[in-house]
């Protein structure tokens, strides 16, 4: 989300960076172009004029036009007016009342409430250590029920068990009597949906919010639909009262307009975006770190928080301790794309690294992307274990071998190689500099600190 706005702001403030000094009109002529790429990312018409407006007052004022960097400035100002618009601070689960706390899932059907229940729920289980107890209440799509039990399979999270024909009201009461009786900290109710916001569908939301009075009442809303998101969000607040938003399919070709508009909208705050189909691609929305994202400053905190989570522990420690010998094998290399992978893959980490604009053009434009990475993993896999330890036994007839098992080529295989030794050269010049050598030099984007794992 937000790669067509975030390239055309870029464009549009590399201009301005370019200048030792603007004028008001250089101003004006910028934020013209900011407001048509707003429009053109399906930001509400009232959110693009407010943000403007706003940003226009403190720019023309001296103290941004005769700074030593008044584009730096301007991009300054725009950065805080889309903090303010998208919330300013995070928004987090309220998980402060008296257990079991009930929560209340509702949107549109195909919006993505039901696997959004089951992230949730799963989320609050390994990083809340909360109990979680998740209930169907839709009894109008068919098979609604069972998917939520077969979500709550695969999060291992506690499903309410079906009553054929039980309607959605009593289904909710005993979802919160097993509650109370089992010691569950969290109730999820997955209401049903409809295509179109309707009479039926707010009157029998209603009636659930009625009976369960909800801690927490999340509309989940699909990127993907735009402005009609922000309509679905208003007509839902205005009837409910909305404790926060679930954004789902983040991950998708959306322009990001419904993200920069609910807020403002609505002023109910998006809690947590879908960043992917998995049961773990739930993430907190953090304003500060997505604004960052839409202006090309990148969000390393959010990677580094992401690598902390999916890199293990010991996994890191044993590289740890053969990058000190410089040592540095076939096995270390899949375990790093492994690694890569979980991690989102080459576009899911440049996406969170600032001034990477160009580079994901060219990446794009080689077709780098994530095949290339399980393909990378395909040609290891086909490596027998000693093949693995020492590459140097890899010669023609063993590249053939290893080609054919993983579906590749021979090019493909010998780019592998070289990229290794590449890397093994480097692992040998850092082992050189020695423990304290390693601490100085840290990694890029860690600020000179070492990941889980790694000697301090």
């Amino acid at each position: 989300m937000f790669e067509g706005l975030t390239g055309k702001l870029a464009d549009i403030f590399d201009r301005l960076k370019g200048r030792a000094a603007l004028s008001e009109a250089d101003v004006d002529v910028a934020l013209r172009e900011v407001r048509v790429a707003l429009l053109e990312a399906d930001v509400a018409l009232s959110v693009v004029k407010d943000l403007v407006a706003a940003v226009r007052e403190k720019a023309v004022g001296s103290q941004v036009l005769k700074s030593v960097t008044p584009g730096q400035m301007v991009v300054k100002l725009v950065h805080d007016h889309l903090v303010e618009t998208l919330g300013a601070d995070a928004a987090d689960l309220d998980l402060r009342a008296t257990p079991p706390i009930p929560y209340l899932m509702v949107g549109l059907q195909g919006s993505g409430k039901t696997t959004s229940t089951a992230k949730i729920a799963l989320r609050l289980k390994t990083r809340e250590r909360k109990k979680v107890l998740m209930a169907s209440l839709d009894t109008r799509r068919p098979a609604a029920q069972q998917q939520l039990a077969v979500l709550g399979l695969q999060a291992e999270v506690d499903v309410l068990n079906i009553v054929p024909g039980e309607p959605p009201v009593a289904i909710a009461k005993r979802a919160m009597t097993k509650g109370r009786l089992e010691g569950y900290d969290i109730v999820i109710l997955d209401t049903a949906g409809r295509l179109h916001v309707d009479d039926a569908l707010m009157s029998e939301v209603a009636a659930v919010h009625g009976a369960t009075s909800p801690v927490e009442t999340l509309l989940v809303a699909d990127a993907m639909t735009g402005q009609d998101a922000v309509h679905v969000a208003e007509a839902f607040h205005k009837r409910l009262g909305l404790t926060g938003i679930v954004l789902t399919r983040v991950d998708g070709d959306a322009r990001g307009g419904a993200a920069l508009s609910m807020r403002a909208v609505t002023g109910c705050p998006i809690k947590l975006i879908g960043v992917g189909e998995k049961l773990d691609a739930l993430e907190a929305f953090h304003p500060t770190r997505i604004a960052g994202r839409i202006l090309g400053m990148g969000d390393v905190v959010s990677l580094v928080e992401k690598a902390a989570e999916t890199i293990e522990e010991e996994e890191a420690r044993k590289l740890a301790k053969k990058f000190e010998k410089g040592k540095f094998d076939l096995e270390d290399m899949a375990s790093q794309l492994r690694q890569l992978r979980k991690m989102g893959g080459m576009e899911g980490v440049l996406a969170m690294l600032p001034g990477v604009g160009k580079v994901k053009k060219q990446l794009a434009e080689r077709q780098i992307d994530n095949r290339v990475i399980k393909r990378q993993e395909a040609i290891i896999g086909s490596m027998t274990g000693e093949e693995r330890r020492n590459p140097n036994l890899i010669h023609a007839s063993r590249k053939r071998r290893i080609a054919s098992g993983s579906g590749t080529s021979v090019q493909d295989v010998n780019k592998l190689l070289k990229q290794f030794m590449d890397m093994s050269r480097m692992m040998k010049q850092v082992s050189k500099l020695g423990q304290k050598g390693m601490m100085r030099a840290g990694l890029p984007g860690m600020g000179g600190r070492m990941p889980p794992g790694f000697p301090r």
